[in-house]
């Protein structure tokens, strides 16, 4: 027969334990959704994701990502759906994407350290859909939207 005092204890633990969970849960929600809304940038860069994954802005706007963790990223445009008229970006300023890709599988070249910003101005109407190189397979991915 188990012993009253382990299986209270063990209820006890439980209880704790999943009450750490939900308050630690619901203070990291709160610091995820929190991220871009300081003012400073458009973009945060978390472990693995960009902070919000899809902004809007007006043509001429300029966005502004800051990488807010601590691992290193990169902004590189997929050129195969730039719209048509807009010209390729890349944190590191490279001509196109594999030139990018090139440089950062050799040098990490375009990388972002942590609490360095790379900027850029969207000049044609369209979706930019970008990737953090290093973290692409984990699905650090985002999309930029330029309206009229």
């Amino acid at each position: 027969m188990p012993d009253e005092g382990s299986s209270s204890g063990l209820r006890t633990r439980r209880g704790f334990l999943a009450a750490v969970g939900a308050a630690t849960t619901t203070s990291l929600a709160g610091c995820a959704t929190s991220l871009a809304s300081d003012g400073d940038f458009d973009v945060g860069m978390t472990a693995v994701a960009f902070d919000p994954p899809t902004v809007t802005i007006e043509v001429g706007d300029e966005v502004v990502w800051r990488n807010t963790s601590s691992r290193g990223h990169t902004v590189t445009a997929y050129e195969a759906v730039l719209p048509d008229g807009a010209d390729f970006f890349a944190s590191g300023g490279f001509e196109d994407e594999e030139t990018a890709r090139t440089a950062y599988s050799n040098s990490l070249g375009g990388l972002i350290d942590s609490g360095d910003e790379y900027t850029y101005t969207f000049d044609v109407p369209g979706e930019y859909e970008y990737l953090c190189i290093p973290h692409e397979q984990a699905g650090m991915v985002g999309t930029v939207v330029v309206e009229e």
